[in-house]
């Protein structure tokens, strides 16, 4: 079983960033890949970021240049956002998902395991 904390959600004006992290416990997630997503109500909870066990990343084309994932020694992925924009709005969930090596999935039926999120809120 893995438990799964994100923090870092918040107020930001558009234009600032916000630094997401999902802190895990039970396991390591360095035996996991680790996915963001991101929901508004209305709408179905969409892909953002992954991050494979070997450390390739995978990023939507909507956050391609704007949005990092990286995970560190600690048992932490961290979910670096820039240029925010309205759009960017939403509930950021962290999730893992028990892959190959190499995996960084983008389907949230591959994740098993989930967070209960955090806020952004980006003003215009």
């Amino acid at each position: 079983q893995v438990q799964l904390v994100e923090s870092g959600g918040g107020l930001v004006q558009a234009g600032g960033s916000r630094r997401l992290s999902c802190a895990a416990s039970g396991r390591t997630l360095s035996n996991y890949a680790v996915g963001w997503f991101r929901q508004t109500p209305g709408k179905e909870r969409e892909f953002v970021a992954a991050i494979s066990r070997a450390g390739t990343t995978s990023l939507a084309d909507s956050v391609k240049g704007r949005f990092t994932i990286s995970r560190d020694t600690n048992n932490i992925v961290w979910l670096q956002t820039t240029s925010l924009t309205p759009e960017d709005t939403g509930a950021y969930y962290c999730a893992a998902a028990a892959t190959t090596y190499n995996g960084s999935p983008r389907r949230r039926s591959d994740y098993k395991y989930w967070g209960q999120g955090t806020q952004i809120t980006v003003s215009s």
